[in-house]
């Protein structure tokens, strides 16, 4: 069955850094785009970065333009989000995502925390 299981999660002070990872199975890894996405408490879940298959095109939303990096190891069916100069507007929980089969899969989440 399809499971992705992100990780990397924490508590981080404003300016601070995190590297997020979901281990993706089930599927085949290299034939999809994968993305990122998050959901602050009483908000919408929104999209944060995607990545195509292979690794050569990739897009985020303006609100991370610059500050994070989305990449894929394929030999290790693994996708990373790199976060810098993390704000307090980034708390959120952060799901990894893939379009499998006309169903969007989701991971549980990791929660990301910016506070001083």
């Amino acid at each position: 069955q399809v499971q992705l299981v992100e990780s990397g999660g924490g508590l981080v002070q404003p300016g601070g850094s995190l590297r997020l990872s979901c281990a993706a199975s089930g599927f085949t890894f290299s034939g999809r785009a994968m993305s990122w996405y998050r959901q602050a408490p009483g908000k919408e879940r929104e999209l944060v970065a995607s990545i195509t298959n292979t690794g050569n095109s990739t897009n985020y939303a303006d609100f991370v333009k610059g500050r994070f990096t989305i990449s894929r190891d394929n030999a290790k069916n693994t996708v990373y989000l790199q976060m810098n100069t993390l704000k307090p507007e980034d708390t959120a929980v952060y799901y990894c995502n893939v379009y499998l089969y006309a169903i969007n899969r989701w991971g549980q989440g990791t929660q990301v925390t910016v506070s001083s």
